[in-house]
């Protein structure tokens, strides 16, 4: 399980163009946009897969899918007060810059934005195909 994501801005735009060559290779998409052949191969940008790999993970870890415990990465605000879904997350705060790379700080945000039914699945396979309509929306 990966838990940082390429921190330097040189290494994310080398993986960036690496997937942006390979997709330029596939016959009939060449005339096309990156974007354009994307949404045609159905595939994410690359932030974009990071995120939905992250928020993924999250789930595991609140849902106890995961063997290492969650409890150390962030806590859930359990509230039916708050906006959107009921397990909130908030993250330890950290003194360091280099942290906001972190697992905690890059999911937190977008975690707590998900509507409830999202995070109330029943199953990881329903939480994948309701985050995909959500991250494809992001476009």
């Amino acid at each position: 399980m990966r838990l940082l994501s390429p921190q330097f801005k040189k290494d994310k735009e080398l993986l960036d163009s690496v997937h942006r060559k390979a997709t330029e290779m596939i016959r009939g998409l060449e005339h096309l946009s990156y974007k354009e052949r994307l949404r045609d191969l159905g595939l994410f940008s690359l932030k974009k897969r990071r995120l939905r790999e992250d928020i993924i993970n999250a789930y595991k870890y609140l849902k106890g899918g995961c063997q290492e415990d969650g409890a150390r990465h962030f806590s859930v605000v359990p509230s039916d007060r708050t906006r959107g879904n009921r397990h909130k997350l908030k993250h330890r705060k950290f003194r360091l810059s280099m942290t906001k790379n972190f697992f905690p700080l890059r999911v937190t945000e977008h975690w707590n934005r998900l509507p409830r039914e999202f995070v109330d699945s029943a199953s990881l396979e329903i939480f994948k195909t309701c985050l995909d309509k959500v991250l494809c929306s992001l476009l």
